[in-house]
Parts: structure tokens; sequence; C-alpha cells
């Protein structure tokens, strides 16, 4: 699925509030830190920096851990 998601995907994923919607900004494929928090990502098995169409906040997920959304 991550091979799917690129730079501007229209993807949805899950939070403490439920499922939430936004555009990936950044597609991380080596380790790296956000907001404080240390990520493992690689070739195989990159990560994502997405902001949320509802309150422009940012966070960074596993491809896993998105859904690519068809509109």
């Amino acid at each position: 699925m991550a091979d799917q998601i690129t730079v501007g995907t229209r993807v949805s994923w899950a939070t403490s509030q439920g499922r939430t919607r936004g555009r990936v900004v950044e597609r991380k494929t080596a380790d790296f830190q956000f907001d404080g928090q240390k990520f493992t990502a690689s070739r195989d098995e990159p990560a994502f920096i997405v902001e949320s169409e509802k309150t422009n906040a940012r966070a960074a997920h596993k491809g896993s851990a998105l859904r690519a959304l068809t509109s």
C-alpha cells in the first residue's frame, strides 16, 4: 500500500477521536525525528508526514497506518 502513497496523496488514518483525513506532505525513507519522537523508516517501509484537512496539524505515520482515498 505504501507504494501507492506519494506526496500529495489524499489519505485517512486513525486517531483517538476516530478516522481523519488529510494529505501526504512528505515521504521519509530514513530514520528521522518529528515532534520530539524518533521514527524508523526505510525505502522498503517508508513513513509519511501528513497534514490534517480539519486542523492543518501535521503528524508522522507508517505507511501501514494510512489508507489512500480515491477522491
